[in-house]
């Protein structure tokens, strides 16, 4: 079965290339057929290749290049922390597609939506498939240009233009220190092939190399400093918010971490810096979404607070831990995205939580659903899957010293507050806005097939480490929080640190500045003036279209007698 390996993101890409060259001939269920049943295809191979898999596999296809020693190729790597990625990228990501079949019906850009998901799960498959950083590059690109379409799709509205060109420019940052690194480990060490790099990473400046990394991480991650653009993505539709924030983008910096995490462990100070970077961002991600009215955006500061998290104990060499959260994270946090996206359909895509109220009889799935997915988000002891990856994380934080303990500890209280503040102002109280509910069966399953994995996901094995369950301080403290977040029903506001505003003046201003001064050199007159010559002999030739027979008769008669005199004369 291993020998299948290759369809896992083969699948997804043979469905965006016949959606972008076919797809214009297909009727729209013909579309959403072709968009879901390719990624639920590549989800029944992924499931089994791990029921065959036994040991690390290697699948080479072809070479992809050779410049002298430097050969890189067109291979995929399964190993434990790979099959968990792919089983939860192409699971998640066929219900998130079911979904949207539904939830982007009356959708003009049908087609153009589902050619560019399939494509980002394919992307994101070859970045935690890929055994070479090269071509795992390429898969960590594709997901940046991918998410770049998918915010802006309605790019109809300026904002959601800006929104995805924000989310493009600050990945940007990340992305460019990520690459100056990949070629540090080629001058360095000779090779990016993952395995053989860590190999000989003992040899090099691992801090340098994992600095580099680091950087790339945190822009893909949306982590303290770059973690603006994260917030503004919310302009995509809810399914695409799903897909980014559950599945694919924002935790490949997590799996960049955790694949290379023997070059961080040969970098202490880095690594720690990993730690630092998670626990400012778990708890700016926490206030953050205790402070947002927009139920989307409570979700995106949400996953910024998780990903801190993962942050956090990848930082403390609980790469495991990390992972664990990652896969109950997956679960919960698309439920939680698919669940709003369903009261927002049935409020008319009304996101304000104060304009909602009382909908937990109105709206009796969308409830326990997201009732269901805010639970395994605090952490509720023993009944959700999100119990076990915390306790797990905080386990080892309290191993590596009380202070990260109670960092993480602060985190989890912040977490109940701000997803049961929500539950209690959307679901609970007066009604404030018209409810129509949206019965479509291809809405409700994948909600509570999520559901389903936000209760139960704890208690799957996954050969990445064993975790053993058990009730600490944070459960109380998740219990309390709850509690607590009744009587913080009002409206917040927090002045917090204006990164916006910060960075306009600190970057974009200069840089503006800067190209309007560059653009007024007098050297580029040197390549303005032929244009200039150019669009002056245009428009003196445009001049003579007058459409008059009469004046094109004279102008035949007149080029005549001169080129006939021309003639004579030479």
């Amino acid at each position: 079965m291993q020998d299948l390996l290759w369809l896992v993101p083969g699948l997804p890409l043979l469905g965006f290339l016949v959606l972008s060259l076919a797809g214009g001939r297909l009727s729209r269920p013909a579309m959403a057929a072709v968009g879901t049943g390719s990624v639920g295809a590549s989800a029944m191979v992924a499931t089994l290749v791990a029921l065959g898999f036994h040991e690390p596999f290697r699948q080479v296809l072809w070479e992809w290049m050779r410049v002298g020693e430097f050969a890189p190729t067109i291979g995929f790597r399964l190993d434990a922390l790979s099959l968990v990625m792919i089983l939860v990228i192409t699971w998640v990501g066929f219900l998130i597609h079911a979904y949207s079949c539904a939830f982007m019906a009356g959708d003009a850009g049908y087609r153009r939506f589902f050619a560019i998901m399939n494509l980002f799960v394919a992307a994101m498959l070859t970045l935690v498939l890929a055994d070479n950083l090269l071509f795992l590059y390429l898969g960590w690109e594709g997901v940046g240009l991918c998410s770049y379409l998918l915010i802006g799709f309605w790019y109809q509205d300026p904002a959601n233009g800006r929104a995805a060109r924000k989310a493009f420019i600050v990945t940007r940052v990340g992305d460019t220190a990520f690459a100056i690194g990949l070629f540090f480990l080629i001058a360095q060490v000779g090779t990016l092939d993952i395995e053989e790099a860590m190999t000989r990473a003992g040899s090099i400046s691992a801090a340098t190399a994992a600095a580099l990394l680091l950087g790339g991480a945190v822009g893909k991650s949306a982590q303290i400093p770059l973690q603006v653009w994260l917030p503004d993505a919310m302009a995509g539709p809810t399914p695409v918010s799903a897909l980014i924030h559950a599945a694919t983008m924002v935790t490949a910096g997590v799996y960049l971490i955790a694949r290379t995490q023997a070059l961080f462990a040969l970098a202490p100070v880095v690594q720690t810096m990993v730690a630092v970077i998670g626990a400012a961002t778990l708890l700016l991600g926490g206030i953050g979404a205790l402070a947002q009215r927009d139920i989307k955006r409570v979700l995106a500061y949400s996953t910024m607070s998780q990903i801190g998290l993962m942050f956090l104990a990848l930082g403390l060499g609980a790469w495991p831990a990390a992972i664990f959260h990652f896969m109950t994270h997956a679960f919960f946090k698309a439920l939680l995205f698919l669940a709003a996206g369903s009261v927002t359909l049935s409020l008319h895509h009304e996101h304000d939580i104060f304009r909602m109220g009382g909908l937990w009889k109105s709206l009796p799935i969308s409830f326990a659903t997201f009732l269901i997915g805010a639970a395994s988000l605090s952490g509720m002891p023993f009944v959700t899957a999100g119990f076990f990856s915390k306790e797990s994380i905080l386990g080892s934080a309290w191993e590596r010293g009380v202070g990260w303990w109670s960092v993480a500890l602060v985190g989890v209280l912040l977490t109940s507050l701000y997803i049961f503040r929500v539950v209690f102002i959307v679901f609970f109280g007066e009604a404030k806005t018209s409810v129509a509910p949206r019965r479509d069966v291809l809405l409700t399953l994948p909600m509570v097939a999520l559901a389903i994995l936000a209760l139960v996901g704890g208690w799957i094995p996954i050969p990445v480490g064993v975790f053993e369950p058990h009730v600490g301080v944070a459960s109380v403290v998740s219990m309390a929080g709850i509690v607590i977040a009744w009587s913080l029903r009002a409206p917040l506001a927090f002045p917090g640190v204006d990164f916006d505003g910060l960075y306009e003046r600190a970057f974009v201003r200069p840089f503006l500045r800067l190209a309007n001064a560059v653009g007024r050199d007098p050297a580029d007159a040197v390549s303005f003036g032929p244009a200039w010559a150019a669009a002056t002999a245009h428009r003196l030739a445009s001049a003579t279209q007058t459409g008059s027979l009469r004046w094109y008769a004279a102008g035949i008669v007149f080029g005549g007698v001169v080129l006939l005199a021309v003639v004579l004369w030479w």
